[in-house]
């Protein structure tokens, strides 16, 4: 998914206030992270299949509706921490396995998982101040460009074009670290600001 996270917001006049954590938004992004070791398992039976492709897409896709929900009917900081950590999870753990099975090469995805984890709790480090990073358009770019260098491996007509497979997965490396560099400027701004306000 992408890196916008449900950032929390006043309770006046939604359902749950930022404080809760039994909701319908955390409940979807709960059921994807329990996805993500069902799918490795699906990865590992069926490598190429259009019905891995079917499910990869419908996880991609559960993305934005948590945050639909959670913007519906109130916004949560559990949600907040816990919707990217389910994005990163699904992908991650789709590379990893991809990896494992020797379809992807592993440097392209340590240097992804190291950005991923790292900016997670950067993240949660700079939000523990108080501060918010805003999303940026090209995150949700990345997330694009991870999925389909997974799409590489997983469709079955492109299963063996190991060269395009390869472009794709460093490419999306190279989005994730432009990106990654991209947040930490703009945490950098934020934090300076409000130490002078």
């Amino acid at each position: 998914m992408s890196e916008a996270t449900r950032e929390p917001a006043s309770p006046t006049g939604f359902t749950f206030g930022p404080s809760a954590l039994v909701t319908p938004a955390n409940a979807v992004t709960v059921a994807r992270l329990l996805a993500a070791p069902v799918y490795v398992l699906m990865l590992v039976a069926w490598g190429a299949s259009w019905i891995n492709v079917i499910v990869g897409f419908l996880l991609a896709a559960s993305d934005g509706l948590d945050g639909y929900i959670a913007r519906r009917h109130g916004t949560t900081r559990s949600g907040a921490f816990l919707d990217p950590l389910a994005d990163k999870a699904c992908v991650l753990a789709a590379m990893i396995t991809l990896c494992v099975e020797g379809h992807l090469p592993w440097l392209p995805v340590i240097l992804i998982a190291i950005r991923e984890v790292g900016m997670q709790l950067y993240r949660s480090w700079v939000g523990r101040r108080g501060v918010s990073i805003p999303a940026r358009k090209s995150a949700k770019i990345k997330t694009l460009v991870q999925d389909l260098a997974i799409g590489t491996v997983i469709i079955p007509p492109l299963a063996h074009q190991h060269t395009l497979q390869v472009a794709a997965i460093w490419f999306a490396c190279a989005l994730t670290l432009y990106t990654g560099a991209e947040y930490l400027l703009d945490g950098r701004r934020v934090l300076r600001r409000s130490a002078t306000t």
